[in-house]
């Protein structure tokens, strides 16, 4: 295929007027093909990238099902997502190896024409009580390194992400050992400014949800955040319009740059859903008006995909188009260290593309594989 006339975001993070090349699965050298898409004025972005979503259209990651997973996947190629980490929440130990089992089975056999599971973010299980946001405190437990590593064996050894709170029981030496095996990220934590540099000098890279679930900034305790911009890798950030004010998502690209912050969805089973009663992680979560929240109010995961996170962040909230394309492809594709696969347009690398209006930002086509999907 030759995608043609389009604006294409590049490897050098700037918007050029040229043609992309496919064959099979891959970004190739130019060549001449009789199957072309007109792409003049669209954005030609690498396939979009959301390294932390729970679930989508009535289907949840915890369901632990072929269907669920389906349905999440299937979704999520439809607004221009092509890879993802499947997402959990804090379970009892059999639920979560249910989980592990299916995820397993789920990416060893994955559909054709839908998002692709490239893992697993372990996030919720070793969450401060604190700071649990959305987590059921019934099913959160002290860091456990055996646990970590009987959970990864059942999913193939997929946990890419593994979420953090740095000061429960013996975390500092479990953020370790686990940092040799994947990328771990603190989160659902209320550690002050020394716990967690503590926690990124003994492996920590990543940072979930940027504000959300955390320590707040204050300039004599600058906490989580301020840990982060000192020592962080990358970030996290939920640009949906309900979790974080648009000043604070202009203010973290500032601090963090274009290369360290990583926008996410932390979608949920509403996500692509009418307003009404859904579920998350067990418990009761009621959407109204995009917003999803426990009946105690607290906000639980966002109900808005990725690609639509993407579009505000640039036209509502001021963000260089730039900056959030690179933190929805290139950034979270280093995260799980896949940055030779996918994340950018360079020949050799999967044909995962998104396209998307020049002006308006939504998405137009998506190509997975090679394949034009719509």
């Amino acid at each position: 295929m030759i995608i043609k006339n389009g604006l294409v975001f590049c490897e050098d993070f700037t918007l050029h007027e040229m043609d992309v090349f496919t064959a099979f699965d891959r970004i190739t050298e130019p060549h001449n093909h009789p199957e072309t898409l007109d792409a003049n004025g669209m954005i030609v972005a690498p396939g979009f990238i959301d390294i932390h979503v729970h679930g989508a259209k009535g289907a949840d990651f915890c369901d632990r099902t072929r269907a669920a997973h389906e349905t999440i996947a299937g979704y999520l190629a439809s607004v221009g997502v092509t890879s993802y980490l499947g997402t959990t929440m804090a379970m009892k130990k059999p639920v979560m190896l249910e989980m592990m089992h299916s995820a397993n089975d789920f990416m060893n056999n994955q559909p054709e024409k839908t998002a692709v599971m490239r893992g697993i973010n372990l996030e919720g299980l070793f969450a401060s009580k604190d700071k649990k946001g959305a987590m059921d405190s019934n099913n959160l437990i002290d860091p456990n390194y055996e646990f970590f590593v009987e959970i990864n064996d059942a999913c193939g050894g997929r946990i890419l992400i593994n979420d953090v709170a740095p000061e429960l029981p013996g975390a500092l030496d479990f953020i370790r050992r686990t940092s040799k095996i994947t990328t771990v990220s603190i989160h659902h934590s209320n550690a002050d400014y020394e716990l967690a540099v503590e926690s990124f000098l003994a492996g920590a890279t990543h940072v979930t949800h940027l504000y959300n679930a955390m320590s707040p900034f204050n300039h004599r305790n600058p906490g989580i955040i301020g840990a982060a911009a000192d020592f962080a890798s990358t970030v996290e950030l939920i640009s949906d319009g309900h979790h974080v004010h648009p000043a604070a998502v202009r203010i973290a690209f500032s601090i963090f740059g274009k290369d360290r912050v990583c926008l996410i969805s932390d979608a949920m089973m509403a996500c692509g859903m009418p307003d009404g009663v859904y579920e998350l992680g067990g418990q009761r979560v009621t959407m109204t008006d995009g917003l999803a929240t426990l009946d105690n109010g607290t906000i639980s995961g966002s109900a808005t995909p990725l690609t639509e996170s993407f579009r505000r962040a640039v036209i509502e909230f001021g963000i260089p188009i730039e900056s959030a394309l690179r933190a929805t492809t290139a950034n979270p594709a280093k995260v799980i260290g896949l940055e030779d696969e996918i994340g950018s347009i360079a020949v050799g690398k999967r044909a995962d593309l998104t396209l998307l209006d020049a002006e308006s930002l939504q998405v137009c086509h998506c190509i997975l594989g090679g394949e034009l999907l719509f």
